[in-house]
């Protein structure tokens, strides 16, 4: 790829994207990545969900785009913190996603987030999304929150 071409694709130059992009509401990514998600359990330390992947998260491949599977992690990486009482979910520290496999267009796959620890100013959790039908483990994400919102650093 030229140059230009690569700017072209980076840029998004030549198409109608900024009117759309620019109408957008602040903070519209988490209902935009998990509208539609369904919750099937909820304890302390852990939350099960549903999901189907929808055409507005599909990659040119046709399965669910690696950046909406992060965006995922984070998302219930933060809610699951919530279960063991802690008053904020805090700022994310750092992400970690490792891909294993595709999950396709309409296919359903399960959310499970788990709580590894919760300290005063850490949160750590686990997230896996697996095939509903098979259980095979399509992407496991680990996530580390900073709580200490308030403080002074």
């Amino acid at each position: 790829m030229d140059i230009e071409s690569l700017k072209k694709f980076l840029e998004k130059e030549g198409g109608n994207y900024e009117t759309s992009v620019d109408s957008m509401p602040a903070r519209f990514i988490e209902p935009f990545v998990s509208h539609g998600i369904k919750v099937d359990l909820v304890e302390p330390g852990r939350i099960l969900c549903s999901f189907k992947v929808p055409l507005r998260l599909v990659n040119a491949g046709n399965f669910l785009h690696g950046g909406a599977t992060a965006t995922l992690v984070d998302i219930m990486g933060s809610a699951v913190v919530h279960t063991v009482g802690a008053p904020l979910s805090g700022v994310s520290l750092e992400i970690n996603v490792s891909y294993l496999d595709a999950a396709y267009l309409g296919e359903e796959i399960e959310l499970e987030a788990k709580v590894l620890r919760v300290g005063k100013s850490i949160a750590a959790v686990t997230v896996e999304l697996r095939k509903k039908k098979t259980g095979k483990i399509v992407a496991q994400g680990r996530h580390t929150k900073y709580l200490a919102v308030n403080s002074k650093l």
